[in-house]
C-alpha cells in the first residue's frame, strides 16, 4: 500500500489567513485590519473619554462644591464683639503742657531774735492756725526788766498824781508835774519794749498752714533767722507752666485747665489760669503761666511733677469714637464697622438663630485731636455708624460678627492727651 503523505500549504507572506478572502482582509501599508479589532478600539476611546469627561466634570463641579459645603459647615460662629456708636458732639480743645506745683503761702518759722529754746509748742505736721505759738525761747531777763518797769511806772504814775495835787494848791511848778508825766511815759515806753522783746521769744504761726518737720531741740541756743519748722497753706496751690510762643494767642486769664499728678493716677484737679508772664523767653521761646489750684484735701503738695492741660473752646459738630475703635498701622488707621449681611438681591439675611446676620468692613479713616478717651474721626465715618470698639486684631473685611452684651468699653483714666 501507498502511503500517504501529508502536505502543509504555508501562505505566503501577505497572503490572507486561512477562511478569508483577500477583500475581507489587507495587511500593513495601508491594508484594512480585522474588524473585530477596530470595533474594540472604537469602543475603547469612547470609554476613555467618557471616564475623561467624568472626571474633568467632578474636578470642576463636583469637587468645588462638595469642597465649599465642606468649609461653610466647618466656618466658625460670628466673633463676638463690643461695639460703639459714632456720635456728633463739641470736642474741647487741649493744649497739653508739663509743669509744677507751688504753694501760694509757704515760710520757713524763724525767730526774730537769738535765745535758747525753753519749750517746744508744736508736734511735727500738725495744722495750725494764725497765731499758735510754736516756739518759746528764755525770756526771763525781759520778764525781770518788764516787772522793773512796771513798777516805775507805778511810781511814777503815784508822784504825777501827788504834783498835779499840789499843782492845784500853787504848793509846786507845773515843771515839776511835766518831768513826773514825761517819767511816766517813759516807765510806759519801757513796758511796751520790754513787752516787744518779750513778744519776739515766742514764736508764732504767720498763717493757717500745715507744719513741717521739726528742726530744733529744747535746750538749743538759735540765732535770729535760723529755720525752725516750715509752713504750709496747702488749701490753694499754683501750677507753674509753659507754653510755646505759638500758643500765646490761644490762652487767657480765666481759661480752665485740668492737672494730674503721678501720685494720683487718673484723678484730675480743676484749676484756672491766673497769671499770664508779660514776657517770652528769649532762650526757649516759651511764655510762662501761672493757674491756680483749690486742694481743700490737701491732695497736691508743693514741688509735685504735674501734667497741665489748658482746655480751649469746644469744636463743635466733631464725630467721635473711643481711642480703642481705632486700628493704628503704618499704612494708616482703620475702623470696622458693622453692618447687616444682605442677599444678592439686597435683601437681609438672618442667621440660624433667626436674628439678622452681621459682617464688617475695614475702611480707612483720618483722625484728628483726642481727649478723655474720646478721639476726633475727620473723615470716614458718620454719626451713627456703628463700630467695633475692642477686638480688631481677630477680625478681617467681611468677618461674620455678632454683638456683645459687653457694650463699648469704659473711657481710659484721665492724663489728658492732645
Amino acid at each position: 500500500m501507498e502511503s500517504q503523505s501529508t502536505v502543509t500549504t504555508v501562505p505566503k507572506p501577505g497572503a490572507p489567513p486561512t477562511g478569508l478572502s483577500r477583500t475581507d482582509y489587507r495587511g500593513q501599508n495601508g491594508r484594512q485590519r480585522p474588524p473585530r479589532i477596530a470595533l474594540f478600539m472604537v469602543i475603547t476611546v469612547i470609554a476613555l473619554a467618557i471616564i475623561g469627561g467624568l472626571f474633568v466634570a467632578y474636578d470642576r463641579v463636583v469637587r468645588p462644591k462638595m469642597i465649599g459645603e465642606f468649609l461653610k459647615s466647618m466656618m466658625p460662629p460670628p466673633a463676638a464683639v463690643a461695639t460703639a456708636v459714632a456720635q456728633a458732639e463739641d470736642v474741647p480743645q487741649l493744649l497739653p503742657a508739663v509743669g509744677s506745683l507751688q504753694a501760694v503761702h509757704q515760710v520757713t518759722v524763724t525767730p526774730e531774735v537769738g535765745g535758747s529754746v525753753t519749750k517746744i509748742l508744736f508736734q511735727s505736721g500738725a495744722t495750725v492756725s494764725a497765731g499758735t505759738p510754736l516756739l518759746q525761747l528764755n525770756d526771763k531777763p525781759q520778764q525781770g526788766d518788764l516787772a522793773n518797769y512796771k513798777a516805775q511806772a507805778k511810781v511814777a504814775e503815784l508822784d504825777l498824781a501827788r504834783y498835779r495835787a499840789l499843782v492845784a494848791k500853787q504848793a509846786t511848778s507845773q515843771q515839776t508835774v511835766d518831768q513826773q508825766a514825761a517819767a511816766l511815759d517813759q516807765a510806759n515806753a519801757n513796758i511796751a519794749k520790754t513787752n516787744a522783746l518779750i513778744a519776739q521769744l515766742l514764736v508764732r504761726a504767720p498763717f493757717d498752714g500745715v507744719l513741717g518737720v521739726r528742726q530744733v531741740d529744747v535746750g538749743q541756743y538759735v540765732k535770729a533767722g535760723d529755720a525752725v519748722v516750715t509752713l504750709t497753706d496747702l488749701d490753694e496751690l499754683y501750677a507753674n507752666f509753659t507754653l510755646a510762643e505759638g500758643e500765646r494767642g490761644r490762652v487767657t486769664v480765666g481759661q480752665a485747665v485740668r492737672v494730674t499728678v503721678d501720685a494720683f493716677p487718673g484723678r484730675v484737679f480743676q484749676g484756672t489760669i491766673t497769671a499770664i508772664d508779660p514776657q517770652i523767653s528769649s532762650d526757649t521761646r516759651t511764655v510762662k503761666l501761672q493757674a491756680t489750684i483749690p486742694n481743700k484735701d490737701h491732695a497736691l503738695q508743693p514741688g509735685m511733677f504735674s501734667n497741665v492741660t489748658v482746655v480751649l473752646p469746644a469744636t463743635p459738630n466733631q464725630v467721635t469714637l473711643p481711642e480703642t475703635a481705632v486700628d493704628y498701622s503704618l499704612y494708616g488707621n482703620s475702623v470696622y464697622i458693622v453692618r447687616p449681611t444682605v442677599d444678592k438681591d439686597g435683601k437681609p439675611v438672618n442667621g440660624a438663630d433667626g436674628k439678622p446676620s452681621l459682617h464688617v468692613e475695614r475702611i480707612f479713616v483720618k483722625t484728628g485731636d483726642r481727649a478723655d478717651g474720646k478721639v476726633v474721626v475727620v473723615s470716614g465715618v458718620k454719626p451713627g455708624d456703628r463700630v467695633v470698639a475692642v477686638g480688631q486684631n481677630k477680625l478681617q473685611n467681611g468677618a461674620a460678627v455678632s454683638l456683645s452684651d459687653q457694650g463699648p468699653p469704659p473711657a481710659p483714666a484721665q492724663t489728658p492727651r492732645p
